[in-house]
């Protein structure tokens, strides 16, 4: 008989970090630490399993789109469409429901599970693009006269500077269907993970630009770029560029050999940059949004793709 039951102890977040691992080989997982230090009330870790066999893992949580929550199940490929990604839909809607939400959303990375998706009333509303650049000799960038580029390792203080400076500007040029409300604790949190790893561009004292990389402790030769956000007032003097282009050559210095970002199929412009700086084209990611609790569950599998989940 399949249980789902919610992840305690070490052991299951081990098991859960291996489940999304393999759903999602080339994607960044938090560490067992990282998914123990994210815990609150309001997030929920699961896992499917029978005799001690686990098939599949779940996360729900409050979306970083306003009033919303985010839901993933994840089934492992060979017990899909057993009722394995049905089960786990329904104990992630009852908590998203239990929390108070009315809307919840996830990504879908196939059309079998965008079907899925569909079948429970959720409708597409974006696409996440992947981009990939793999890492050679890169020069490191001079910036234009104007500003200067900052390791947050050594100014730890401008990452917080960056939040109310940048982020907060910035998040509201997403081509995203709600504003996101990202906390500093987020930001401080969920946003980086190694500050030697990520740059600020700063001018008369002040963040104007941030970008970096997000590194993966499984898979050491890749990274995932981070948020990459300029004030409007700076845009069109190459900050973003020198930004990417100096984490391009410390990803260089420190063995990394390929990274990768997800845009928005509506932001052309950041699309037109990774391309200009050499990325290529690869995976798409469906976002799906819709009403909880679902409509009746059908008997499939699930196999959401991170649209959405720069930390988990």
């Amino acid at each position: 008989m399949l249980t789902i039951r919610e992840v305690r102890s070490d052991a299951d977040y081990q098991a859960w970090r291996w489940v999304r691992m393999v759903v999602h080989p080339n994607e960044r997982c938090p560490s067992t630490a990282d998914l123990q230090e994210m815990a609150t009330p309001e997030r929920l870790l699961v896992l499917a399993e029978s005799e001690g066999q686990v098939f599949g893992s779940g996360l729900a949580d409050r979306s970083e789109e306003a009033e919303r929550a985010f839901l993933a199940p994840r089934v492992l490929p060979e017990w899909r469409r057993r009722g394995v990604g049905t089960e786990l839909l329904e104990a992630l809607v009852d908590h998203a429901v239990d929390h108070g939400y009315s809307r919840a959303g996830s990504g879908v990375g196939d059309e079998g599970s965008l079907a899925f998706a569909e079948r429970f009333g959720f409708v597409e509303t974006d696409r996440q693009i992947e981009q990939v650049r793999m890492i050679g000799v890169e020069a490191q960038p001079t910036p234009p006269q104007g500003y200067e580029i900052v390791a947050v390792a050594d100014r730890p203080e401008l990452w917080q500077a960056a939040y109310s400076q940048v982020a907060v500007a910035t998040f509201p040029d997403m081509d995203v269907p709600s504003l996101l409300q990202v906390s500093l604790e987020d930001w401080e949190c969920e946003w980086i993970n190694e500050p030697a790893a990520m740059f600020v561009a700063v001018a008369d004292g002040k963040v104007v630009g941030v970008a970096g990389l997000m590194l993966d402790s499984d898979l050491p030769h890749r990274a995932e770029v981070a948020y990459t956000g300029v004030r409007r007032e700076w845009r069109g003097r190459s900050v973003a560029s020198t930004l990417k282009r100096t984490s391009m050559a410390w990803a260089a210095a420190h063995g990394i050999t390929e990274i990768y970002t997800w845009t928005q199929a509506g932001n052309a412009n950041m699309r037109r940059l990774n391309e200009h700086l050499g990325f290529t084209y690869g995976a798409v990611s469906i976002s799906v949004r819709g009403a909880v609790p679902v409509g009746q569950l059908a008997d499939e599998g699930s196999n959401p793709a991170p649209a959405e989940e720069p930390a988990c």
